[in-house]
């Protein structure tokens, strides 16, 4: 067994995967890679933001198909296991897998970094076949070539983390192009290649001159439907971890709907919605739906995006907070620069790193645990501007708000308006909502505001359902423009809308607080706002 051929870890890994309780068989994904194996389309490309189950489908192949070991005690339970060509490739391949991530702590320049690669992957060729006898000098791709023509042996690559080195602060741009050729030379139109197989975040296609790695089918979230399935989990899966969670959980304190807002919202080319697969089982482990998106450096954090060119980006960014999707131009390779300056190319990268979801031409924050960390990026992000004021207002806003001061809700909602921004224009509803959605940023930590959200005989522009506190104020907000605040509350009482907090039948009361009554009335003639609270009766 060698470091990067044919070894055994694959298996130990994936055979962890396995026996998880939160475990989803994805093994149909080989049903589509094995045919092709040793054809012209056996080299591929798949590409997914973090945290989506890459690596893990990387040892999963490894696994399959490597002759380290007999992996037949995992997957005769799996799904493969019905396939009709499923024993031909079980264990029968050699596998030269690289996890170009995994790199010594001492590497501080790109000689030692690929050269630690190459060296490895030489002594383990040499190593396994002792029978040949290799020219001292000879490059691996040459001692691929005699190895083949000697033994007929040809070789399945799995490259793991392949694109590392583009967010390597010591590699340069003459290192990237090395490493391209790298790759060029040790796998393109070579015969001992039966199949590659390539997975990171970044795609390829816009890094090299156009040659180097073309001959690569590349597969992203965004762009290809193929593939979509494996990565991620969908609707029907997350139901059946969470029939798993609800029967092995003593006191089962996370909801199905609690998963659907916090780690939902990501879409495929076919428009079907993805959950963060990582974040699922973390969630349902610890009993508890939380932000489990942790960072690994700071080309990985919102903030450094925001940073790159706020000016270009502040207003759509409001948009987004505020639930607001808006139109984008994204292309998926923008993130292979880290001098990002205009907005396309910032909205870009964020895309690409599952920052933002992107659907039909607009992009949006995905859900509540990555709204979470939009909100802290917003609260600590002084240039934002007028955005980062109204973030750090909206506390004020809260408690003004549940203490009835209707005169600081005023105050906060003047402010808003007097700012200089043409997103604050309230020449369309869209706007106002925006700046709503702003000045209650804070109310995010305890509740799940839900905007036009269905309540008793019609549709209330924003609910507020408390989340942490049962107990904790209930609260209708209904906007008026060119309207009065007093008018505002009138209609949240005729139509009932204090009925949305209301439980099912045969359900106990989930909602113990008062129900607050909030009316905001906005007269564009006078540009001046009022505001109304008042406690109303479930009746």
């Amino acid at each position: 067994m060698g470091y990067y051929l044919n070894n055994d870890d694959t298996y130990h890994k994936y055979q962890e995967v396995v026996n998880g309780r939160y475990f989803i068989d994805k093994s149909p994904i080989l049903t589509e890679i094995i045919p092709l194996i040793g054809t012209s389309q056996k080299y591929i490309c798949i590409t997914r933001p973090r945290r989506f189950g890459k690596t893990t489908m990387a040892n999963m192949i490894g696994a399959f198909f490597s002759k380290a070991c007999n992996s037949s005690d995992i997957f005769d339970s799996l799904s493969i296991s019905d396939y009709t060509d499923y024993q031909i490739h079980l264990n029968k391949h050699n596998v030269i897998y690289i996890d170009f991530s995994d790199m010594d702590d001492e590497c501080r320049d790109y000689p030692s970094f690929i050269g630690r690669i190459k060296k490895r992957l030489k002594r383990d060729l040499r190593r396994a076949y002792p029978d040949i006898v290799f020219e001292e000098d000879s490059t691996i791709a040459e001692d691929l070539m005699y190895i083949n023509q000697k033994t007929k042996d040809r070789f399945i690559f799995i490259l793991d983390e392949w694109d590392v080195v583009f967010n390597l602060k010591f590699i340069s741009e003459e290192d990237r192009r090395q490493y391209l050729l790298f790759l060029k030379v040790l796998m393109r139109d070579r015969s001992y290649v039966t199949f590659a197989y390539m997975t990171g975040i970044l795609p390829i296609a816009k890094y090299s001159s156009g040659t180097e790695l073309n001959n690569f089918l590349e597969y992203t979230m965004a762009s290809e439907e193929k593939y979509s399935e494996y990565f991620g989990f969908t609707e029907l899966e997350v139901d059946l971890l969470y029939s798993k969670y609800s029967a092995h959980t003593p006191n089962p304190l996370v909801t199905r709907e609690g998963l659907q807002s916090w780690y939902n919202g990501y879409h495929t080319k076919s428009g079907g919605q993805v959950y963060n697969p990582r974040s699922v089982i973390a969630a349902l482990m610890n009993n508890n739906l939380g932000n489990y998106w942790t960072s690994s450096g700071p080309y990985d954090e919102i903030s450094y995006y925001i940073s790159k060119n706020v000016d270009a980006i502040r207003d759509e960014l409001a948009l987004m907070v505020s639930g607001i999707p808006v139109s984008a131009k994204i292309r998926e390779y923008a993130a292979t620069s880290m001098n990002m300056s205009t907005k396309d190319e910032i909205f870009s990268a964020m895309v690409v790193y599952g920052f933002l979801n992107y659907e039909n031409g607009y992009i949006s924050v995905p859900n509540r645990e990555l709204m979470e960390k939009f909100d802290e990026a917003l609260m600590k992000e002084a240039s934002l501007g007028y955005v980062h004021r109204l973030s750090v207002n909206s506390e004020r806003m809260l408690k003004a708000t549940k203490a009835g001061d209707t005169a600081t809700m005023t105050e906060i909602l003047e402010y808003a308006h007097n700012m200089e921004t043409p997103l604050l224009s309230y020449n369309h509803e869209v706007e106002l909502t925006a700046i709503i959605n702003l000045v209650y940023l804070a109310a995010r930590d305890s509740y799940r505001l839900v905007r036009e959200d269905k309540g008793g005989i019609g549709y209330v522009d924003f609910i507020f359902y408390p989340m942490t506190n049962q107990n904790d104020d209930c609260i209708i907000l209904e906007l008026k423009v060119d309207d009065t605040a007093e008018h505002a509350i009138q209609q949240i009482k005729e139509k009932k809308y204090v009925l949305a907090f209301s439980p099912k039948p045969g359900e106990p009361l989930s909602y113990t607080g008062r129900r607050l009554a909030v009316g905001i009335g906005y007269d564009r003639r006078s540009k001046k706002h009022e505001c109304q609270v008042e406690v109303i009766e479930c009746t």
